[in-house]
C-alpha cells in the first residue's frame, strides 16, 4: 500500500490520491467540482482536514463514475480552495491547480481510489522573447473582462507566457487530447505560438 506523504513544511507530496476527470486542470486554474461518490468524498474530507493535495488527471479509459478509470500519466496537483455542502451528500469544491506531475506508479484502494506515486514536472522553459505574447495577452484581457475576474485565481499575470498560455488553453473549446498535449508541453513559447496560430485561424485576433 502506498503511503500518502501529505504536504508538510512546504514540501510537495510524493504520493497523492488521483481524481480522474473528463476535463483537464491547468496550473493556476480554478476548477469547480461536485463530489458525491464515497471514495472522492472521503478524499476531499481528508484533504480539507490535513490541508493536503490531490491530483487531477484526464481520463484515458473509462468514466468518472463507477469502476476506477485509467488516468493519463501527466496531471496537475490541486488544493481545495473552497468547499460547501449545500445539498446533503454532495460536496461542492473549488480546486486550484498548482504544478504538473507525472504518475510513476499507482495502486487502487479497496474503495476504488487510485493512489499515485508521482514526480514533479519542472516549470516551463521560457525563451528571452515570446513574439506572440502581446496579442495573446490582449485577447485574454478581453475575455476575462467579459466573463469576470472571479473565475480566475489571482494574480493575473499577463506578462507571463506560461500563465497566459494556460489560461487560453483552459478557456478555448479545444479537444481534450489537444489540451492534454498543451498541459504536457514544457516550452511556454511553443505553447503560446500554437495558441496564437489557432486564434488567428479562428479570426479571434
Amino acid at each position: 500500500m502506498l503511503v500518502l506523504n501529505l504536504l508538510s513544511a512546504g514540501r510537495r507530496p510524493e504520493a497523492v490520491p488521483i481524481f480522474p476527470l473528463s476535463t483537464i486542470l491547468f496550473p493556476g486554474a480554478i476548477l469547480p467540482l461536485r463530489i458525491f461518490e464515497t471514495r472522492y468524498m472521503d478524499m476531499a474530507k481528508a484533504c480539507l482536514r490535513d490541508k493536503s493535495l490531490f491530483g487531477v488527471c484526464l481520463i484515458r479509459e473509462g468514466s468518472e463514475v463507477g469502476a476506477p478509470a485509467v488516468p493519463e500519466p501527466v496531471g496537475c496537483l490541486a488544493r481545495i480552495a473552497e468547499a460547501d455542502m449545500e445539498e446533503l451528500g454532495i460536496l461542492k469544491v473549488k480546486a486550484e491547480g498548482l504544478e504538473r506531475f507525472r504518475i510513476v506508479s499507482s495502486e487502487t484502494t479497496r474503495s476504488g481510489l487510485i493512489v499515485g506515486a508521482i514526480e514533479p514536472i519542472a516549470a516551463d522553459d521560457v525563451e528571452a522573447t515570446t513574439p506572440q505574447l502581446d496579442e495573446c495577452a490582449d485577447f485574454l484581457r478581453k475575455v476575462i473582462a467579459g466573463i469576470g475576474e472571479g473565475r480566475f485565481a489571482p494574480p493575473l499575470k499577463f506578462d507571463d507566457p506560461s500563465w497566459v498560455s494556460f489560461r487560453i488553453a483552459e478557456i478555448l473549446p479545444l479537444r481534450n487530447d489537444v489540451k492534454q498535449k498543451l498541459l504536457e508541453l514544457r516550452d511556454a513559447t511553443v505553447r503560446v505560438a500554437f495558441l496564437h496560430k489557432f486564434l488567428r485561424q479562428q479570426k479571434l485576433i
